[in-house]
């Protein structure tokens, strides 16, 4: 009965039959917490980060008070507004809209939240914004590696049948198995691709900071270079539904235009010199302080 087991985990990866505990009248997601854990550690990170270019502590955690709310708002309606058909259809329940529990963020509606609410979180900190997206960068990457695994439990966003001894087992009865396939097909773990390509990327990121010292946005612009080459390719094998514009997933248009806006931001550090700033706070943050 061992060896039967063993060989079963060698040749494919069980899916968890759970993907929340109840603690009385409160049912806590996997997916949550994975996400919450992943948030935890990016705003610790950055926090480190940012004091090692002598920042007071706790300024990532008063920034990311901005960030992290409008990047969930963000994520939530990327992700409803390119899977309309999930949503909006005759008899739909439209409060599944609200349920983020239940899994359904987009990276880049994130990204795109993120954004606006690190720009207006940096403004009050005197922190320049180019500064704080530095120092989050791979904070950012580490989330993503770790918030995956909340796919997982939830059995969603997996990629094309596979024979390959990694392949990923899904419940024949869970929504999202695709009709006319017979049961025990396995699929591609594209959450174990991405969170694996993610924290690798953690690392590069780390290494080109200390050989290079980027700054003035060129990490935060290599981050999104590394992670949307990745995103290219993860999108392409997946199978869940999605909105297809020229022949391409809707996310694959997203992770290109992420190529192209991570290159532009490591180009325009370089050009103008941005990367030579000194002080991750603003100059009339630094007057104020200094009287």
């Amino acid at each position: 009965m061992l060896s039967t087991g063993l060989n079963q985990v060698l040749n494919s990866i069980p899916s968890p039959e759970i993907s929340f505990i109840q603690a009385g009248p409160f049912r806590i997601h996997f997916y949550a917490l994975f996400i919450l854990t992943g948030i935890v550690l990016a705003i610790l990170l950055a926090d480190y980060r940012l004091k090692a270019r002598g920042a007071r502590g706790g300024e990532a955690l008063d920034i990311a008070l901005w960030t992290v709310p409008i990047a969930i708002i963000g994520a939530r309606i990327f992700h409803v507004l390119t899977h309309t058909g999930d949503y909006f259809y005759p008899g739909a329940d439209l409060l599944a809209v609200f349920r983020i529990w239940e899994g359904g963020i987009a990276i880049y509606g994130g990204l795109i939240g993120g954004a606006l609410g690190a720009w207006i979180g940096s403004k009050k900190s005197g922190i320049r914004f180019w500064a704080f997206a530095d120092a989050v960068a791979p904070g950012i990457l580490l989330a993503q590696a770790i918030g995956r695994w909340g796919n997982y439990f939830n059995q969603e966003l997996f990629g094309l049948p596979t024979t390959l001894p990694w392949g990923l087992e899904i419940d024949q009865f869970n929504p999202a198995y695709p009709d006319g396939l017979p049961a025990g097909v396995l699929f591609h773990p594209t959450f174990l691709y991405e969170s694996l390509w993610s924290l690798v990327g953690v690392g590069i990121l780390l290494l080109l900071d200390r050989k290079f010292s980027l700054k003035g946005g060129a990490m935060f612009g290599a981050y999104l270079i590394y992670y949307s080459i990745g995103r290219i390719w993860t999108e392409n094998l997946r199978i869940d539904p999605s909105e297809i514009i020229l022949g391409l997933r809707t996310n694959v248009w997203s992770a290109l235009l992420g190529v192209a806006v991570g290159a532009f931001v490591v180009y325009r550090s370089m050009r103008t010199g941005k990367g030579l700033e000194a002080s991750v706070y603003r100059a009339d943050a630094l007057d104020l302080r200094s009287n």
